[in-house]
């Protein structure tokens, strides 16, 4: 019923993720939503975001940023990071990540994202056909129109959890 939401994978943390095992299964790009994914929302890059960003582009993975949020935003938490980006990506429809695999050079096949929400992230990676990756968000404090969304996030978590006799992976 739910199916359309559900990620690929569940992890407490983007920071968790084993990066290697997913280039040794052939992938070599990584989308990411920023906000709550990778910093606090409206936070810079911090340290563990530049290590864990700079680590992949030396790994050989491409790396996109793909935010609902405006240019200003994506731009200067990218600023020396060196990624791609786009930004008003109109996730959750597929357009914006069929464009970040474009400006990559990369596919279906070995592309991967990562987000905290799901109905702009995961349902718009589910929509492209590329692997989502579900992280728990990074602060408890959102702005009101997020915290109304966790909500059903949280019925739907439940029972892909059930379904799948999970709990995120560390």
């Amino acid at each position: 019923m739910f199916k359309i939401f559900y990620p690929k994978e569940y992890f407490d943390s983007t920071y968790s993720i084993d990066f290697n095992k997913y280039y040794k299964m052939g992938y070599r790009a990584v989308i990411f939503d920023v906000d709550n994914t990778l910093v606090e929302h409206d936070a810079p890059a911090d340290e563990r975001a530049t290590e864990l960003i700079k680590g992949l582009m030396n790994m050989g993975y491409q790396v996109c940023f793909l935010s609902n949020n405006d240019e200003e935003r994506v731009k200067s938490f990218n600023e020396n990071l060196g990624a791609k980006y786009i930004y008003k990506a109109g996730k959750p429809l597929a357009k914006g990540y069929n464009n970040a695999m474009e400006i990559m050079g990369t596919d279906r096949k070995n592309t991967l994202f990562v987000g905290d929400q799901i109905f702009t992230d995961i349902w718009g990676a589910n929509n492209a056909g590329i692997r989502s990756v579900l992280v728990q968000p990074i602060a408890k404090h959102e702005e009101i129109q997020i915290v109304l969304k966790r909500i059903p996030e949280k019925l739907i978590l439940h029972f892909y959890l059930k379904k799948n006799k999970l709990r995120t992976k560390k």
